[in-house]
C-alpha cells in the first residue's frame, strides 16, 4: 500500500520538546467565533466487496449496535450541581496537584483561596469544553472515515461511531450549559491538531490523529476526572462516554495495525513524526491557557512556571497514558531505528507503554502519585 503525501513536511525538524516559544507565541482562540472552516480534499471511496473479512472489526461493530444509549434518559438531569461546592470538595479529597513553591514571583503567587476556587471552577468548565469540542471533531472524523475507508467493515463501524460522537457532544454540551454556565473556546493546540487531521486526504491519517491520539487523550482525561470528582451526574456521564471511547480506540488499533504492517519505512517515518507532534500538542503544550487568560494572567507570564512545576508536569505526562500503549501496538515506536521510542523517552512518557488497559490499572497508577 502506497499512500505517501508530504502534508506534514513543515513539521520535520521544527518540533521541539519543552519549546516555550511555541507555547507563548501560539495564537489565541477567538471566544466570539461561531463557525470554524477546515478545507479537506478527500476521495470518497465506494467498495463493491460486501464480505465481512475482518473478525475484529465485525466484533466491535456488533458490540456498538447493542451498546447504544440515550443521553436524554440514561442520565439523571434533575441532579442539582453546585459547581463551587463540588470543586472545593474535590480539592479536599484529592489535593490541588500544584507545588506552590515553584510560583514564587509569578502572577499567581498572591492568589488566595477565593482565586484558586474560581480557577478550579473555570478549569472544570474548560475541561468539559475541550471534551465537547473534541467530541464534535470526532463526529466529523468518523463521518470522514465512513467515506474514505476502502473496507466495508470499516465503513460499518465508523457509522456507529458517528452516532456515538453525536451523543457525546450532546451530553457534554448539555452539562456545560445547564450545570456550568456555558462553554469555553477550543484550546488552540488541540484545534490545530484536529485541523491537520481533518484536512489530510489520507484515510489512515484521520484514524491516527483522531482514533489514537485525540481519543487517547480524551479517555485518559475522562478517567482522571472521573476519579477526581465526587459529583454524581458527571461521574455517570463520564462512565457512559468512556465505555464508547474504549471501543473507538480499538477500531483505530485494529485497522492501523494491518495498514502499517504493509507500509515502507519512509511512509512510517511520516506517521511517527506526526504522532510525536500530536503528543506534544496534547500534553506539554496544553497548559489551560484559556483559563489563565480568563483569570487575567497571560500565557507569557505563567508558561515557564507551569512547565517547571513537577506536579503539573506529571498531570500533562499522564495524559499520554492511553496514547503510548496504542502507538506501541501499531508498531510505530520501534520502526526506523526506534525513532519514536527515543522521542517518547526524552518526553518521559515511555513508561506508559506497558500500562494495562483497564480503568482499575489506570486509577492505581494515578494514586501512586
Amino acid at each position: 500500500m502506497t499512500v505517501t503525501k508530504d502534508t506534514f513536511g513543515h513539521l520535520k525538524g521544527n518540533v521541539k520538546i519543552f519549546d516555550i516559544d511555541a507555547i507563548v507565541n501560539a495564537p489565541s482562540s477567538d471566544p466570539n467565533e461561531i463557525t470554524h472552516i477546515v478545507k479537506s480534499n478527500i476521495d470518497s471511496i465506494f467498495t463493491w466487496d460486501y464480505s465481512r473479512q475482518r473478525e475484529g472489526l465485525k466484533k466491535i461493530y456488533e458490540k456498538a449496535k447493542s451498546s447504544q444509549w440515550d443521553g436524554a434518559t440514561a442520565l439523571d438531569w434533575s441532579t442539582s450541581v453546585d459547581i463551587e461546592k463540588s470543586v472545593a470538595e474535590d480539592y479536599i479529597n484529592f489535593g490541588t496537584s500544584r507545588d506552590m513553591s515553584v510560583y514564587s514571583g509569578s502572577p499567581v503567587e498572591s492568589w488566595g483561596q477565593a482565586e484558586w476556587l474560581e480557577f478550579g471552577v473555570q478549569s472544570r468548565r474548560w475541561m468539559i469544553s475541550q471534551f465537547i469540542h473534541g467530541e464534535q471533531a470526532a463526529l466529523m472524523c468518523s463521518a470522514k472515515i465512513s467515506m474514505t475507508c476502502p473496507w466495508y467493515d470499516g465503513k460499518l463501524y465508523a457509522s456507529t461511531q458517528v452516532m456515538d460522537e453525536a451523543r457525546h457532544t450532546e451530553v457534554f454540551s448539555r452539562y456545560a450549559n445547564e450545570k456550568l454556565g456555558g462553554v469555553l473556546p477550543f484550546n488552540w493546540h488541540i484545534q490545530s491538531l484536529v485541523d491537520d487531521t481533518i484536512s489530510d486526504s489520507r484515510w489512515d491519517m484521520t484514524y491516527l490523529g483522531m482514533q489514537i491520539m485525540v481519543e487517547g487523550l480524551g479517555l485518559a482525561s475522562m478517567a482522571y476526572m472521573r476519579e477526581l470528582t465526587a459529583e454524581p451526574l458527571l461521574k455517570n456521564l463520564l462512565r457512559n462516554v468512556m465505555s464508547d471511547e474504549a471501543r473507538h480506540i480499538s477500531f483505530g488499533v485494529l485497522t492501523l495495525r494491518e495498514v502499517y504492517s504493509e507500509m515502507t519505512d519512509v511512509e512510517i517515518m511520516e506517521r511517527q513524526e506526526f504522532a510525536f507532534e500530536a503528543t506534544l500538542k496534547l500534553g506539554e503544550r496544553m497548559l489551560q491557557q484559556e483559563v489563565y487568560e480568563k483569570m487575567g494572567v497571560s500565557t507569557k507570564e505563567i508558561a515557564a512556571y507551569l512547565l517547571n512545576d513537577p506536579a503539573q508536569a506529571w498531570i500533562r505526562r499522564m495524559l499520554a497514558a492511553k496514547i503510548v500503549p496504542n502507538v506501541s501496538k501499531l508498531g510505530l515506536l520501534d520502526r526506523n531505528d526506534k525513532w519514536l521510542r527515543r522521542r517518547y523517552e526524552e518526553m518521559g512518557i515511555i513508561e506508559f507503554e506497558t500500562l494495562g488497559e483497564s480503568e482499575e490499572e489506570f486509577v492505581e497508577f494515578i494514586h501512586k502519585f
